[in-house]
């Protein structure tokens, strides 16, 4: 094992608090059939967690950081996912960025929970999409069957948004529109709100074309922001 793995995961160990690991595997659903069925906390708060990530990402390779990432522990992964957004920010050249990009989307399958994929998709997959015109990557995960896929590609458009492209949001919210779980409900949602935010009246063409088909969850989420009256409107189907 990596001297520097070691380091990290006992840094975290001492931060540990094994109450909030039962109440974190309760709020993230671990149970048996649950969207995170299995997954093990060890009791972290996510400010301790950054507060280590900054603490090392500096002196760790990304081959160690892959182990962090693959480990059991969700505390662990989201570190690990902590360190890559750091990284990727301090990058210098694309060949940097390719070889973070790459490590994330092989270890996909540890992006597992809705936390992991938000705090690190924007950031690194969107960003990346975003600058070197790889919307494609994001398309791909958008079209792929696992859920957490889905939501990362989504999620991932929220850097678009801040710099006022939103096409690329409206399209894969579109391909999910209909998707059957709430957290894509949720996700879809919250994007076109980030949206609404930026153009309003880009939102309300979405809106006036797409709502009565909405899950109920996305359409109160894209419509959080608007006037009251308006809101109304929509949620009784009256536009």
């Amino acid at each position: 094992m990596s001297s520097v793995v070691t380091d990290i995961r006992e840094a975290l160990a001492a931060l540990a608090v094994p109450g909030k690991a039962l109440d974190y595997q309760k709020f993230f659903k671990t149970g048996i059939g649950e969207y995170s069925e299995g997954d093990v906390f060890l009791g972290i708060s996510v400010p301790d967690q950054r507060a280590v990530a900054k603490a090392f990402y500096l002196n760790i390779s990304l081959d160690e950081i892959s182990l962090l990432l693959s480990s059991d522990y969700h505390e662990h992964r989201l570190t690990a996912l902590l360190m890559m957004v750091n990284r990727f920010r301090k990058a210098k050249s694309q060949a940097e960025k390719n070889e973070i990009v790459d490590l994330y989307l092989s270890h996909l399958q540890y992006v597992n929970n809705w936390d992991l994929a938000d705090s690190s998709s924007y950031t690194i997959l969107g960003c990346y999409a975003y600058e070197y015109d790889r919307a494609d990557l994001l398309r791909s995960l958008a079209l792929s069957d696992p859920m957490w896929h889905k939501r990362i590609a989504v999620v991932a458009t929220l850097y678009h948004i801040k710099k006022h492209s939103f096409e690329l949001t409206k399209e894969l919210v579109s391909n999910n529109l209909e998707h059957p779980h709430d957290l894509m409900h949720k996700a879809n949602g919250w994007m076109l709100r980030e949206m609404g935010k930026k153009a309003p009246d880009d939102l309300i063409r979405y809106l006036n074309r797409h709502y009565q088909d909405m899950p109920r969850t996305c359409l109160r989420y894209a419509i959080e922001k608007l006037d009251e009256p308006l809101r109304q409107k929509y949620l009784k189907g009256q536009i």
